[in-house]
């Protein structure tokens, strides 16, 4: 038999929901894969093009 809907409003709605701790509400992760040769720098490397 089912509770009526008032009752069944009455036991949804009367208490807040538990409380959501905000450690569980992050996620971190790195957002793409680091690329080691995007940090790669040449500080001769202006020279080719402009120089010769």
């Amino acid at each position: 038999m089912t509770p009526p809907p008032e009752a069944a409003r009455r036991d949804r709605f009367t208490r807040l929901p538990d409380r959501v701790r905000l450690q569980d509400t992050v996620e971190e992760r790195p957002a793409t894969v680091p690329d080691p040769a995007r940090d790669v720098y040449d500080a001769d490397r202006w020279l080719v093009p402009y120089c010769l």
